[in-house]
């Protein structure tokens, strides 16, 4: 496997490319835990390079939880790169406290000139609106659903966007997962939108993406089968990541036609262009013969594994 760490156990991860090389974000927690569910109060964003997506060199780590208290001194989660237009990098985070036992996930961003050293933004996090969107004390779900920060630019050049795993505030509890939308127009001041998708019998959708492959507007995003109120989530194929049609990058996506991402034992599947200019689907190889493993697996050609596609 491209990346695998002795001592650590890797999970979710996205990438930016500065132009040279290819840098890898990664969740990270110490398998001196013993017990992987345990890694998620522990985890850390790691770093790596890489000339092809293949063979990674580890540097410093991008963030840990922050000296308390505040709201990511717990914490550090699942999240994405962007270049402002000035040149230099934002890395929006997910973030959990330790004051509330990690229950209410935030989402903060820090800055940097070369992808390697971060500064974290002073400015409040961005959290759930209760407008919109399930809070924790609405006790249908374990925690407050806030995270994955997934973000782009406008395609009109009006701003950015961000997509973010969420929960509607009504429904059927099993099923309550939407898309979540913030917008700015600097990358420095955000504002809660309504949700860009309705419940579709999800509980959750993680690491939610919108990228473009073949001319084709797609939504990709995470839910282990065990969350989803589909026949198909029970097909042994499925491996909890899910793509589906849509219109446009912000939707509306036709998540009735969406099918699993046929990839054996990855979860958290991200959509990359890889080195061949080919569309690409790679992510953490999760559970196999009932162990966690927490590496990264190789990008595999999106042809290969988006089967039976409806569309």
């Amino acid at each position: 496997m491209p990346l695998h760490l002795s001592d650590h156990w890797v999970w979710d991860s996205w990438t930016a490319f500065d132009g040279d090389q290819y840098h890898l974000f990664f969740l990270r927690a110490s398998r001196a835990l013993v017990d992987p569910e345990r890694r998620h109060g522990r985890a850390a964003i790691g770093h790596a390079v890489s000339p092809d997506r293949r063979s990674w060199t580890l540097v410093a780590d991008a963030l840990v939880a922050e000296d308390g208290p505040r709201w990511d001194d717990r914490s550090t989660w699942t999240g994405s790169v962007v270049q402002a237009p000035d040149g230099t990098w934002r890395l929006f985070y997910t973030g959990t406290s330790r004051a509330d036992g990690g229950l209410v996930q935030s989402i903060g961003w820090a800055t940097s000139p070369d992808l390697l050293t971060w500064t974290r933004s002073d400015a409040a996090p961005i959290v759930a609106d209760p407008r919109w969107y399930e809070k924790v004390d609405g006790g249908t779900w374990p925690d407050e659903a806030w995270r994955d920060p997934f973000v782009f630019a406008d395609p009109g050049g009006d701003g950015f966007h961000m997509l973010v795993t969420a929960r509607a505030k009504d429904g059927d509890p099993d099923g309550r997962a939407v898309v979540g939308h913030v917008t700015s127009p600097d990358l420095e001041t955000w504002t809660v939108q309504p949700p860009l998708s309705a419940p579709a019998g999800f509980g959750q959708m993680e690491v939610v993406q919108s990228r473009v492959v073949d001319g084709q507007p797609v939504l990709m995003f995470s839910c282990t089968p065990k969350d989803v109120l589909r026949p198909d989530a029970a097909d042994p194929a499925a491996t909890g990541t899910w793509v589906a049609p849509g219109e446009s990058l912000l939707g509306p996506w036709d998540l009735d036609r969406a099918t699993y991402v046929a990839s054996p034992d990855v979860y958290a599947a991200q959509l990359v262009e890889d080195v061949d200019g080919r569309s690409a689907v790679y992510g953490f190889v999760d559970t196999v013969d009932g162990e966690f493993v927490g590496a990264i697996a190789d990008p595999t050609p999106w042809d290969e594994v988006v089967l039976g596609r409806p569309w």
